[in-house]
């Protein structure tokens, strides 16, 4: 054996080792591209179809099938259990990432996020995973009621000091406007209807009245001439 090797060029031996060592470095990527092998980490509750993952670290990778290649086995973080099966549909995507790409699906407030698509590096085909038949409520964690405060004793003061006299004072007079209704009946006329006196004083002589008669005869007589000169 020593002399056929001896025997062979150092050019075939260099093409030998080669090979010998691509095939060992390359074993290991071929079993991640056969079966997709990919850690998915998660930092809240997610679910994948009906199984929800809590957070943590887990793997995925397709079952070793050759008829089959959409059948996914969800493992835990060392890969020693198997969490679940899932049968996915497959799906492609126009541009293929240089890394691992998840999408999820919508879903109602106050549930899990649910896993919808995962795409390995350099694959424009993928998995998706049906719609969770039973989403799952988040747990809300409840608040204990607050306790009520502490109650505070008010402070009793042993002797007292005496209250300062307080002077005396007379009974307020309390005004009646209770009258009686036939007094205001009766009064009321006799203010409503004053005394007329029954004769009118007498006034001065008649002479200042004759006096102011005459000057305005004179002043209209006066008014007469200046008319007929004009």
């Amino acid at each position: 054996m020593k002399r056929h090797l001896s025997a062979l060029p150092r050019t075939a031996l260099a093409v030998l080792g080669l090979a010998l060592a691509t095939g060992a470095i390359v074993s290991p990527a071929r079993a991640d591209l056969w079966d997709k092998r990919t850690i998915l980490k998660v930092n809240q509750p997610i679910q994948i179809t009906d199984t929800v993952l809590q957070p943590g670290q887990y793997v995925l990778r397709l079952l070793d099938s050759q008829s089959d290649r959409n059948i996914v086995q969800i493992f835990n973080r060392d890969q020693t259990h198997i969490i679940n099966t899932v049968l996915a549909i497959p799906t492609e995507r126009l541009q293929p990432a240089g890394r691992t790409e998840f999408t999820f699906w919508e879903t109602p407030p106050g549930t899990y996020h649910a896993l919808r698509t995962w795409y390995y590096p350099g694959d424009n085909y993928g998995q998706e995973f049906p719609y969770p038949k039973h989403l799952q409520q988040i747990a809300m964690a409840v608040a204990p009621a607050p306790a009520p405060p502490p109650a505070v004793e008010k402070p009793v003061a042993t002797n007292p000091a005496p209250a300062p006299p307080q002077p005396e004072q007379p009974p307020a007079e309390v005004a009646q406007n209770t009258a009686p209704a036939q007094n205001a009946q009766q009064e009321t006329p006799a203010h409503s209807q004053p005394m007329q006196p029954a004769e009118l004083p007498k006034t001065g002589s008649l002479y200042p009245v004759l006096g102011l008669f005459g000057a305005l005869l004179i002043c209209l007589a006066g008014l007469l001439r200046l008319r007929r000169r004009a």
